[in-house]
This record gives structure tokens, C-alpha cells and sequence, in this order.
């Protein structure tokens, strides 16, 4: 999963060295936090958070399969 959010993120931002993706793992939650550049941030998020809903809907579809549920935050 880390892969594919990795893919997803990188072709839009402008430093894509500076992408971290944590995974916290709870009873049945899996976390993902997206951090970026602070100034690729309006990027990944877009307007009105359209780009950062999508990457959501891709992620969760993708995640689908497994018993546990799947979240994505994206930290400033």
C-alpha cells in the first residue's frame, strides 16, 4: 500500500525525495500518514481537497480486500 500511495503522489509534487509514509497499525485500522514538502502540500491536497479525496477513494478501493479498515492522513 505504501507503494502505491508513493506512486500516486510522486508525479505531483516537486520534490518527491521528501515524501515519508508511516503506517500505524491498530486492532482493525491500518493509518497511513502522507507527509510532504511544506510547500508541495496545496499539490497533494489541490482545491477544495479534490486531489486528496481522490488519492483517498484509490487508496481505500485498493485496500478494500482486507478485513481491516483503511485510513489516509496527509500531514502539513
Amino acid at each position: 500500500m505504501k507503494e502505491l500511495i508513493e506512486a500516486i503522489v510522486k508525479p505531483l509534487v516537486d520534490s518527491p525525495d521528501h515524501i515519508e509514509i508511516t503506517e500505524l497499525e491498530k486492532e482493525n485500522q491500518l493509518t497511513y500518514r502522507l507527509s510532504v514538502h511544506k510547500d508541495d502540500v496545496g499539490k497533494v491536497i489541490g482545491k477544495q481537497g479534490r486531489i486528496a479525496k481522490a488519492i483517498r477513494t484509490v487508496v481505500y478501493a485498493a485496500g478494500s480486500n482486507s478485513s481491516k479498515r483503511i485510513q489516509l492522513e496527509i500531514n502539513d
